[in-house]
């Protein structure tokens, strides 16, 4: 999971793919990270821990980390918030291998239409709750995948 600085959209999209990932019981590794660096070491966005803790999804014990070209070799799936997440991604990447591992996530639930996961940092309380809906929809994708593959 990979947004700008792995404190709002990231994190959450962690906390809730590795919850259900648990609940599953899958052998699957749940990580996020971002692609700047202003935040690496910082805990997730005090109102997106509310947020993650008022669905029974925390994230407080995570830390922002930033992605790095050894991701590729380490996970098999690399879904990406934005437009601007997924230029970045793709320009660490060494090859198509890389490249073909790297998904907008919105493109689970709504496959095809490129859309992106908004940003709720400067936003109100709301902007974290839409967040959050759209996550949890798109992870419900995945783990529907990663169960009948």
């Amino acid at each position: 999971m990979v947004c700008l600085g792995n404190i709002c959209r990231s994190p959450l999209a962690d906390g809730i793919l590795r919850k259900k990932v648990t609940t599953a019981a899958l052998d699957v590794e749940v990580d996020s990270a971002g692609t700047a660096s202003h935040h690496v070491g910082a805990a997730p966005d005090l109102r997106m821990q509310s947020t993650g803790r008022s669905f029974g999804y925390p994230i407080n014990n995570l830390r922002a980390r930033q992605f790095e070209e050894a991701d590729f070799d380490h996970f098999d799936r690399i879904y990406v918030m934005d437009e601007s997440n997924l230029t970045n991604v793709l320009q660490v990447a060494r090859n198509d291998l890389d490249r073909s591992k790297v998904k907008l996530i919105l493109n689970e639930s709504h496959p095809g239409q490129n859309l992106e996961v908004p940003d709720p940092y400067y936003g109100g309380e709301q902007g974290f709750i839409d967040v959050f809906n759209l996550l949890d929809e798109a992870t419900d994708i995945i783990i529907n995948q990663l169960t009948h593959n």
